[in-house]
């Protein structure tokens, strides 16, 4: 990809990934296809209460990137854009599942534009398998017993059963049950 007669070689694909989805492993995979090296951002978000913690968040999404060789994950605290220069990377990546994404992501690219003109965001819309997917929704039916299988990837699927058993939501027979369903 070239960018004002330069060659884009790295971008940055941000988010809270709480937790990663199938979804956000789409775009992930699809990017890591247009560029030489992409970087999943694990960020923190005041306005967010994450189930999970910053550190389990980055080594989920570790383990669910495994298989991408040309895809490294790094923690975000502060700003995209100024984690953006301090990298060398001039290209965000950014997920879209429906028009409603594109209102909040279309603010937050021009701001980032507003910020560091010289780094662009790039749209790519999620296959529409995934389109109705989100890390809300899966920890909705988490919590409420429901089967999350095929929603995540599988390193994601016995954290997310062991962090609704900690927090009571479900129990173990409950679990099993949902392997069960799995299997």
């Amino acid at each position: 990809m070239k960018q004002g007669g330069e060659s884009v070689v790295k971008a940055i694909y941000p988010g809270t990934f709480d937790p990663i989805t199938n979804g956000h492993l789409d775009v992930i995979e699809r990017a890591a296809k247009i560029f030489e090296h992409l970087i999943v951002a694990v960020a923190t978000n005041p306005s967010k209460r994450p189930l999970f913690t910053l550190e389990e968040r980055t080594e989920m999404v570790r383990e669910a990137c495994a298989h991408i060789k040309n895809v490294t994950v790094e923690q975000l605290d502060g700003l995209l854009v100024e984690f953006a220069r301090k990298k060398g990377v001039r290209v965000i990546i950014k997920g879209l599942r429906a028009i409603s994404d594109f209102d909040y992501e279309f603010q937050m690219a021009s701001m980032n534009r507003k910020l560091a003109p010289e780094i662009e965001t790039i749209f790519i819309m999620t296959s529409l398998e995934y389109a109705y997917l989100s890390s809300s929704i899966v920890k909705e039916v988490a919590m409420l017993g429901g089967c999350v299988n095929g929603l995540v990837p599988p390193p994601v699927l016995r954290r997310l059963e062991a962090k609704m058993i900690e927090r009571g939501c479900i129990s173990h027979s409950g679990a099993r049950n949902a392997h069960q369903k799995l299997d």
